[in-house]
């Protein structure tokens, strides 16, 4: 296994100097938490009992600038709070959102989980991180968007693999 972690000195370095150099700011758009969540499916069932909500077939979910699309989502109560869990699901599953300084950033995976209250995203499964034409793929991406951590780590023979897309300069 291949991993990568901003808690390692060396790894720290390295994954600072080129995650960063496409990551400006990692903040999401602070109005998208206070917006409406609107979720759109052809399907969707209720376990009320165990307060699991699924969506499925052709789901949308939008809140701000946020916006997920997936074959399947579940909607979980975590327990003794009123903090939700989306898990999408999907071929790939896609996750998109505006960061603070307008710059739009897309993830895609066979799994999303995002937990928007500890502002964490679990992108697993030919995971996917965009930005800007820069990218990291591996076989799981773990990002915090108020601390602006990302850590990447492939399985088996695979590798975690970051392509930084060069800075032009202006009129180029």
């Amino acid at each position: 296994m291949c991993k990568l972690s901003i808690k390692k000195p060396l790894a720290n370095l390295l994954l600072a100097a080129s995650v960063l150099a496409f990551m400006p700011t990692a903040i999401a758009e602070k109005n998208d938490l206070e917006q409406e969540i609107m979720i759109k499916s052809i399907r969707q069932s209720g376990d009320l009992k165990n307060k699991i909500i699924s969506y499925l077939d052709d789901v949308i979910i939008t809140q701000g600038s946020l916006i997920i699309h997936a074959d399947l989502v579940q909607v979980l109560k975590k327990a003794g709070t009123d903090d939700d869990i989306y898990i999408a699901k999907g071929k790939p599953a896609t996750f998109e959102q505006l960061l603070e300084d307008g710059t739009p950033i897309k993830l895609e995976a066979d799994e999303i989980i995002y937990q928007a209250n500890e502002h964490t995203i679990i992108i697993s499964g030919n995971a996917r991180l965009s930005q800007e034409g820069s990218e990291v793929t591996g076989s799981k991406i773990i990002y915090n968007t108020l601390t602006e951590r990302l850590e990447a780590e492939s399985y088996s023979n695979d590798t975690v693999t970051t392509i930084l897309k060069p800075k032009t300069k202006a009129g180029n």
